[in-house]
């Protein structure tokens, strides 16, 4: 909890603060307490009212889709997802531990570091 949150919960330490502030200082605190107060729960409710509705649409999908006699592996069986494309090695080493092959892409793996450590490139391991 931060130490101004600890300051406004705390009744003792918020009359504490505001010993040095006019009337006037303090009503414009809570003014602008109460404005803030308002904007957050028209939020709260906004966020709420589009949560239902939400849950309603889907509601409404579900009870289409039951009228129909169509069940959800049907719909995800006729969806066509791509498979990630996997991205070809460029570079390939072979040492003790057995055959790597790198894409080039991302942080360099051990063995290479090492590989390029004895004084090699990235040329003597690219594939041709």
């Amino acid at each position: 909890m931060s130490d101004f949150l600890k300051t406004l919960t705390r009744k003792n330490s918020l009359r504490k603060h505001c010993a040095d502030l006019s009337v006037a200082e303090i009503e414009k605190v809570l003014a602008d307490l109460k404005e803030i107060a308002e904007d957050k729960r028209a939020e709260e409710e906004a966020a709420v009212a589009a949560k239902q509705a939400r849950e309603e649409k889907i509601d409404v999908i579900r009870q289409t889709m039951k009228d129909a006699g169509i069940d959800l592996e049907d719909l995800l069986g006729s969806i066509d997802v791509a498979p990630k494309k996997k991205v070809q090695p460029k570079y390939r080493i072979t040492d003790e531990d057995g055959t790597h092959e790198w894409s080039g892409r991302g942080r360099t793996p051990i063995a290479f570091q090492k590989f390029f450590d004895q004084g090699n490139t990235k040329e003597d391991c690219l594939i041709k």
